[in-house]
């Protein structure tokens, strides 16, 4: 699976896919990092957050950018989504994946290339269309179990729900 390296211009104490029950960087600092993983998923953007309870590698979130604490990204959610890099729980802080080649929690028979929308599952999302739930700025890069299990890869672009009736 992938490994990111930070490339941004200052020194950061903790490293992309590990959690830390103290903040060991600033909330709502974002860093650069490239893969150096044989998975090569290229540079991709990051953001430095509180973890919500029942949080896994791959789970979708919504900022709260009022506090950069995260929810599982559930139906009629609002804000910028990401997807955790570390299974970042209640009580711990990490990083979150904004912009990149992204690996996500998704639904049996989720599809590549497909568009993404939240389910009735806290932190998964899936591609049947459901009408608010859209992610945008967000693709399915490869089929559900690829990279691995319950997983898919997705292409992401600072993600965000605006729960509207309408694209």
């Amino acid at each position: 699976m992938a490994d990111f390296k930070i490339i941004s211009n200052r020194v950061i104490a903790q490293p992309i896919t590990e959690i830390s029950t103290t903040a060991l960087v600033a909330l709502g600092t974002r860093v650069r990092a490239l893969d150096t993983d044989t998975s090569n998923y290229g540079e991709g953007g990051f953001i430095y957050l509180k973890g919500v309870a029942s949080t896994v590698v791959g789970s979708v979130v919504t900022i709260l950018e009022d506090d950069f604490s995260t929810t599982l990204l559930a139906a009629n959610d609002i804000g910028q989504v990401a997807f955790a890099m570390s299974a970042n729980v209640a009580g711990s802080f990490g990083w979150y994946q904004v912009d990149g080649k992204a690996i996500g929690k998704v639904a049996a028979g989720f599809l590549d290339n497909a568009n993404v929308y939240a389910t009735a599952t806290a932190g998964t999302v899936d591609d049947a269309i459901v009408a608010g739930d859209r992610v945008k700025r967000c693709k399915g890069a490869s089929a559900i179990n690829v990279p691995t299990t319950g997983l898919a890869e997705f292409e992401i672009s600072y993600p965000l729900m605006d729960d509207g009736i309408a694209a």
